[in-house]
């Protein structure tokens, strides 16, 4: 099939190459000429296992390529899937400003296109848009839906870090649909994923990407603060964790239930804060969706608390991006900890192997100049510099390379966030709620 992907950050630069894999031609679309020129050149937009390979792969195999050019895109292509951002407003809305701005861009494309097409929403939206979505591309089109074209919601179930892997190996594939043509088009499109098809409608779909990572937010707080509890009355929390998931039953999955520290990222507080904000506007009280992002909150205080304990000048952290693989910065609490003991006028040194290469190769360097251009030039490419030169060292990711610097380096003090492998009976090591 031939195909367009809107949007070129994470769910856009995986599908991209995940689609080429499987024999699809494959163009990108984004407004920044950097992300295009990158795909252009072979490369990936964001630093991702597998994605290098992928892109790299395809682009030689010239089914992929890149352009700023959504008409030729829309002309050349049958399918469209939407990737673009949908960040949260002020309120815990949704910007929708870029997705229905490109709904436009589509309708003035298909007014000069004979061609039935399918629109593909892949990015996450609250129940409601797919048929705005289509209203506009009519308005601009002068076209007819469901006669002319389809929009269908397929959201993507894909963790930063594994996405290409989630990508090729998901529990089902979603489809929110109005549409038989449509839904046949989709079951081509996957028809190399060896997936259950779960056909619904448009407002399911949409929905359930939220329903799903409140969930996921929740688990993570919920081990957290067992985690906290056990800690204080001397019970191993993993222990009673990894008990507690043995119950494949009713408690469903391991996956997030591991004590450590706050989550973050893109997905997570802002698919959270969406479905507050819902409850909230339909005149609902849900306290416990409420209480997830204060526990979130109180998690990083329990870290910046235990390093002020320590009565350290010098602090080392390993990993600064929100999770381990991954170079992605936003809403990454562990930023957040580095930015409070700063401002209590510690001494930072940062080892993050990801998000030092993608400040190099430029796929994050904006968010780092615009975001955070104070710890920039705290990021380290060397983990022995960083460890020696700090009295206390925080162990943010879980790498290979982190799990025996406690016994390397015994004179030092280690803050462990992450449960790294070691057995981690040594004296000068610390889990943050174990």
């Amino acid at each position: 099939m031939k195909i367009s992907v809107f949007g070129l950050g994470y769910v856009g630069c995986v599908s991209l190459g995940c689609l080429a894999s499987h024999g699809h031609q494959v163009i990108g679309v984004d407004v920044n000429e950097a992300k295009v020129n990158l795909i252009n050149n072979g490369k990936p937009t964001v630093i991702e296992k597998d994605i290098d390979l992928l892109i790299k792969s395809h682009w030689e195999g010239e089914r992929i390529r890149a352009t700023t050019d959504f008409k030729e895109a829309i002309m050349k292509t049958e399918v469209s899937i939407l990737c673009v951002g949908t960040p949260s407003t002020q309120e815990g809305h949704l910007n929708l400003t870029t997705i229905y701005q490109v709904g436009r861009q589509i309708g003035l494309a298909l007014k000069e296109k004979e061609e039935f097409h399918t629109v593909v929403v892949r990015s996450t939206v609250l129940p409601g848009t797919n048929r705005k979505l289509g209203d506009l591309i009519e308005e601009e089109s002068g076209k007819k839906r469901n006669q002319d074209f389809a929009v269908v919601s397929n959201p993507e179930f894909m963790r930063e870090g594994s996405s290409v892997q989630d990508y090729l190996n998901p529990p089902f594939i979603a489809i929110g649909t109005d549409n038989k043509k449509a839904m046949g088009i989709m079951r081509e499109m996957y028809q190399e994923i060896n997936a259950p098809i779960e056909e619904t409608s448009l407002e399911t779909a949409e929905l359930i990407k939220y329903v799903n990572n409140s969930f996921h937010a929740l688990k993570i707080g919920f081990a957290n603060e067992v985690g906290n509890i056990c800690k204080k009355i001397g019970i191993d929390s993993h222990a009673l964790m990894h008990l507690f998931c043995l119950d494949r039953q009713l408690n469903i999955s391991p996956v997030y239930l591991k004590p450590g520290f706050a989550y973050g990222g893109s997905c997570l507080p802002k698919d959270l804060k969406a479905l507050q904000t819902m409850a909230h506007d339909l005149y609902l009280t849900s306290p416990i969706l409420n209480a997830i992002s204060d526990s979130n909150e109180n998690q990083k205080k329990q870290a910046i608390q235990l390093v002020l304990d320590k009565g350290v000048k010098k602090v080392g952290i390993l990993g600064l991006s929100f999770k381990s693989g991954t170079d992605d910065l936003r809403s990454s609490p562990v930023v957040d900890l580095a930015e409070h003991l700063l401002g209590k006028g510690i001494s930072l040194r940062i080892y993050d192997k990801n998000v030092n290469l993608s400040k190099l190769t430029g796929t994050n360097k904006q968010f780092i100049d615009q975001r955070i251009p104070h710890l920039s030039d705290l990021i380290s490419d060397n983990l022995d510099d960083v460890i020696d030169g700090s009295e206390l060292i925080i162990i943010a990711h879980k790498e290979p390379e982190f799990e025996y610097v406690t016994t390397k380096y015994p004179s030092k003090q280690f803050l462990d966030l992450v449960k790294t492998k070691q057995a981690a009976s040594e004296d000068n090591y610390e889990g943050i709620c174990w």
